[in-house]
C-alpha cells in the first residue's frame, strides 16, 4: 500500500533499519532518510528532491536504486558513499518511450566510489555524454546503459574489462 501523505514520517525510531523501499509515495521530500545511518539497501521510486545530498551521510549504503529523479542534476553527493557496490539510476519507462532523459552534470562523482561493482544508468546521462569517468572505478565488473550514443557504449565496453549486463538482484548480491 502506498502512503498517501505529503510528508514522510520521521524515521528516527528506526536507527537500526538496514533496508528501505519507498515506492511512488507523494512525499515532498525524503529528508528523513538521512537519519538512517545503518541503511545498507535503499530502493526509491520517484525521488522528489532536487538534490541527492540527503543520501551523502549514509556511509553503510551498499545498494542504491532510484527510479525517476526528474529534479536531480548532480550526482556529486553520491561520491561520498564509499561502501556503495550496486548503483541503479533510471528514468520512468514512459520517459523512455518519449525519449526523455534526466541530464546530470557529470559521471565523475561515481569515479570516487572504490567499491562500486555494478552500475546501471538507464535514461540518466551526463551533459557531455561520456562514460569515461567510470573507467576509474577500480572494482567495476558490470554495467548497463540506455540513452547514451551507441558508439560511446561500444567504446566504453571495448576499452574496459566491464561486462555489459544488468546489476544482480539486490538480495542475491548482498547474500553472496
Amino acid at each position: 500500500m502506498r502512503d498517501p501523505a505529503k510528508s514522510m514520517p520521521s524515521l528516527s525510531f528506526s536507527e537500526a533499519l538496514t533496508e528501505l523501499t519507498i515506492w511512488h509515495c507523494k512525499y515532498r521530500t525524503l529528508q528523513p532518510v538521512s537519519e538512517l545511518h545503518a541503511l545498507q539497501k535503499l530502493k526509491i521510486a520517484t525521488f522528489p528532491d532536487e538534490s541527492l545530498s540527503l543520501l551523502d551521510g549514509l556511509q553503510q549504503l551498499e545498494c542504491l536504486s532510484i527510479l525517476h529523479l526528474p529534479k536531480v542534476t548532480s550526482l556529486a553527493p553520491l561520491g561520498s558513499l564509499k561502501s556503495l557496490r550496486i548503483l541503479e539510476i533510471e528514468t520512468l519507462p514512459s520517459w523512455d518511450v518519449a525519449r526523455k532523459r534526466t541530464v546530470v552534470e557529470s559521471l565523475w562523482p561515481l569515479s570516487e566510489l572504490p567499491n562500486l561493482q555494478h552500475v546501471s544508468l538507464l535514461g540518466v546521462v551526463p551533459e557531455d555524454g561520456l562514460l569515461d569517468p567510470l573507467k576509474n572505478c577500480p572494482n567495476l565488473k558490470s554495467a548497463k546503459f540506455h540513452g547514451f550514443q551507441k558508439e560511446e557504449q561500444e567504446r566504453f565496453f571495448m576499452e574496459s574489462d566491464v561486462l555489459k549486463r544488468h546489476a544482480p538482484d539486490f538480495l542475491e548480491f548482498i547474500n553472496k
